[in-house]
């Protein structure tokens, strides 16, 4: 009886030895074993089909499957080569003189200075970029689809290529051609500086052009969507088809400070 006491502690000192020299093998066989989680793919993976958003006041046009076929109907109308030869030939200096008035106006009161770092959003050939260089406001880059250089990179609005708060003002009159506004204008507080402006020219009274992906019913989705801003003003601009402008500062200071 003794003997059978004795040998069963034993037993169970070399079971537990064995199992703790045993866990690392078996660790490092689970860890090869186990699959690599695929990495988590965005809205604008270009293969997922197109969630439409709900955003009360802002109607988003259907007949988007995926997200490709969205950027491809936006690529319609930037690669057209007939558009782009207007853009760049009769309608550069005149779109050019309206866009240097619409900043000067901005700069007259406080909104951008020559300091200022800023962003055109949907520059297609880059008037917008060329205009904010006019007034002196050199460090101007803008993004599109497909770019121009040295006025545009290429960038896609919904997610944009730039770290975040590097900009003190933002400029846009796409806004009509977010297939998801919310993103748009998260993308814009994310990028913008606390103070930093943002600038938008959007159509509300009229539609706006085959290309866009959503109509406005009044600035207030817009405003609700700036949830981190606040606004500055709201006034009626001829803005090539659009007739409105809304401009906010994003919260947590001002330019400059």
């Amino acid at each position: 009886m003794k003997l059978e006491e004795t040998k069963t502690p034993k037993i169970l000192r070399y079971f537990t030895l064995s199992l703790f020299f045993s866990i690392p093998f078996i660790l490092f066989f689970t860890l090869q074993t186990t699959p690599t989680p695929s990495r988590t793919r965005t809205v604008t993976d270009s293969s997922i089909p197109v969630s439409y958003p709900n955003i009360k006041g802002i109607r988003i046009r259907p007949g988007y499957p995926t997200y490709a076929s969205y950027l491809q109907r936006q690529l319609n109308k930037t690669q057209n080569p007939k558009l782009r030869q207007i853009w760049t030939t009769r309608d550069w200096d005149r779109k050019i003189n309206v866009f240097v008035n619409f900043f000067n106006d901005l700069r007259d009161v406080g909104l951008i200075n020559n300091a200022s770092s800023a962003l055109c959003i949907g520059a297609r050939v880059g008037q917008e970029v060329e205009a904010l260089r006019r007034v002196g406001v050199t460090d101007s880059i803008g993004i599109d689809l497909v770019p121009y250089p040295p006025l545009v990179i290429k960038g896609d609005f919904h997610n944009q290529p730039f770290e975040d708060e590097r900009f003190d003002f933002e400029f846009s009159n796409v806004f009509d051609h977010a297939l998801y506004p919310e993103m748009f204008v998260k993308e814009i507080e994310r990028t913008l500086k606390p103070g930093g402006v943002c600038v938008l020219h959007v159509a509300v009274s009229r539609r706006s052009d085959k290309y866009s992906a959503n109509d406005l019913d009044g600035v207030d989705p817009v405003v609700r969507l700036f949830s981190g801003s606040d606004l500055v003003r709201v006034r009626k601009v001829d803005g090539f088809g659009l007739d409105t402008e809304v401009v906010f500062r994003k919260k947590g200071g001002r330019i400059g400070s």
